[in-house]
């Protein structure tokens, strides 16, 4: 079986990105990407845009998502592919996360003005691109940044408002990664941690957390990934393979032209992952 290279986390417009599907397609072709997986936030959208796109350019892609998992409070989101988005247990599982997105949404915003940042869902609603994708906290922070909050700067606005710990942080049904890797393997798709070496928890509790995972059916681990080091790297495909788990990898872009950039740092599948895949 052929190795493919391939970029497995990118995000469009559809969640938290800035790009469209036709543009990241594109923007991997250029890149020598040979498969490539869109995978925003919580929905899988850019799928069939995607799709149509790489058939001109004779690249792969496979359907992909990164639900926001949190084990307790701590971050850790699951990335999930190759499933049947109309199977009834993941549509009903993306119309929990479609709600809950509102509601996370109501609450900041009423935290946001209880702490002096003036913003309605108004005006944060023509910041998502897609009117079926969830809400985003980026789309309030982008909002508020248009208002002049933060020197106009979203991201500091995210980190000094919306982030963990922050005056208008909510995680209202935020699901567990043990409810991600049910619902995706139930729609026939495989799962991976996303970006282990950012997730914030002590080394012994993540290993015991993934181990507990890959009990519950958890596929791989994205070993690969834009900001791992080299020692993180090889570290996690190590444990994939202590673990019999797939390696993934991916670059994580959000926007073209600024940091990361698709098909970085350079990930080719194997014939395990490929398998796994449907590729």
């Amino acid at each position: 079986m052929q190795n493919l290279r391939a970029d497995l986390h990118v995000h469009t417009y559809n969640s938290d990105g800035l790009i469209s599907p036709a543009q990241a397609v594109a923007e991997a072709y250029k890149n020598g990407v040979q498969l490539i997986a869109l995978t925003d936030h919580d929905c899988s959208f850019a799928y069939d845009e995607a799709k149509a796109e790489c058939e001109k350019y004779g690249i792969k892609t496979v359907v992909g998502i990164e639900v926001s998992a949190y084990a307790g409070d701590v971050k850790f989101h699951t990335l999930g592919y190759a499933f049947d988005a109309n199977h009834p247990d993941f549509k009903s599982f993306y119309s929990q996360l479609f709600d809950a997105s509102f509601l996370r949404a109501e609450q900041s915003l009423c935290l946001l003005n209880k702490n002096g940042v003036r913003i309605s869902l108004e005006e944060v609603l023509p910041y998502r691109k897609n009117p079926l994708s969830p809400m985003h906290t980026m789309h309030i922070a982008r909002a508020c940044a248009a208002k002049g909050y933060c020197n106009k700067n979203a991201n500091r606005f995210y980190d000094e408002y919306l982030a963990y710990g922050k005056c208008a942080y909510s995680c209202i049904g935020r699901p567990s990664p043990e409810k991600v890797i049910e619902v995706i393997k139930a729609a026939g798709g495989i799962t991976s941690v996303a970006h282990p070496g950012r997730i914030d928890m002590p080394a012994a509790d993540l290993l015991a957390l993934i181990k507990r995972l890959e009990s519950c059916g958890l596929s791989g681990l994205e070993a690969v990934y834009s900001t791992h080091t080299v020692t993180e790297t090889a570290y996690y495909k190590e444990l994939a393979k202590t673990l019999n788990l797939l390696v993934t990898g991916g670059s994580d872009t959000h926007i073209l032209g600024r940091g990361r950039k698709i098909g970085t740092p350079v990930f080719y599948t194997d014939d395990k992952l490929a398998e796994k895949l449907k590729i």
